[in-house]
């Protein structure tokens, strides 16, 4: 694993409790996930180095295009999971069941923003979670949103807290199908707002639900992956990553 890098491994809790400092830490914890998802531990690596922001607007805090030479994101390899630089993208592969791997680009807080990015369906099961997180709190890392679907039309827009289950904020509180995402399609175009006390998630251009919630107000971002538990096969690449200022 690279010294100057982070990833952080979990299972489907999505709760860290761990210090950023701190090179290896564990735990578990309940929280509200796909229907044929169950819960998981934790693992921590150094921070990345700090980001390469390539823009003539000054809107765009941050654009990845994932190419050689653009490694600001957290990367690495072991038995659970690999999240490496491949084929001009950024790939996540999760060997494990239910089991989540994110990673960061830098240690930054960013606030009001606005997150948009493609990600390749690479032969990944259909309950396999993808997405992003915004507002994750520092040092206490296990609170934040996070915005999620799945190849099968899932998709949630949830909060975690401290010692307390996640919570689904949009479908009624629990996860739900939306038609408008397409089942196992070849790639997604996500996208979220995260701010001014609103929840929006998009799926190739298309609102697929928004909510209201100002618990957190600011905060680091990530892009996870995350195995049901009955993977097979968990592989996606996320690719042309962009960051905006909310107006």
């Amino acid at each position: 694993m690279k010294n100057n890098l982070r990833i952080l491994l979990a299972i489907a809790s999505l709760a860290l409790a761990a210090l950023a400092c701190q090179a290896v830490a564990g735990g578990s914890a309940n929280t509200a996930v796909p229907a044929d998802t169950v819960a998981p531990d934790v693992t921590t690596l150094p921070l990345p180095t700090q980001p390469e922001t390539s823009s003539s607007n000054s809107d765009v805090l941050l654009d990845d295009d994932f190419s050689p030479g653009r490694t600001q994101w957290g990367t690495g390899t072991d038995k659970d999971s690999a999240v490496e630089y491949v084929d001009n993208a950024l790939n996540f592969q999760v060997f494990t069941k239910s089991f989540i791997v994110w990673t960061t680009p830098n240690d930054q807080d960013y606030q009001n923003i606005h997150m948009e990015v493609t990600v390749i369906n690479n032969g990944t099961d259909s309950t396999t979670a993808f997405g992003f997180f915004c507002d994750k709190q520092y040092p206490i890392e296990d609170s934040r949103y996070y915005f999620a679907i799945t190849p099968g039309g899932e998709y949630a827009i949830a909060k975690s807290a401290l010692a307390v289950d996640d919570a689904v904020l949009s479908g009624n509180g629990q996860w739900a199908k939306s038609n408008a995402i397409a089942k196992n399609a070849a790639s997604y175009h996500i996208g979220a707002d995260c701010g001014n006390g609103k929840l929006t998630l998009y799926v190739d251009g298309k609102p697929i639900d928004s909510v209201e919630d100002s618990t957190y107000t600011t905060g680091r971002i990530a892009l996870f992956a995350w195995s049901s538990k009955d993977a097979k096969t968990t592989n996606v690449s996320f690719d042309d990553f962009k960051m905006t200022k909310l107006p």
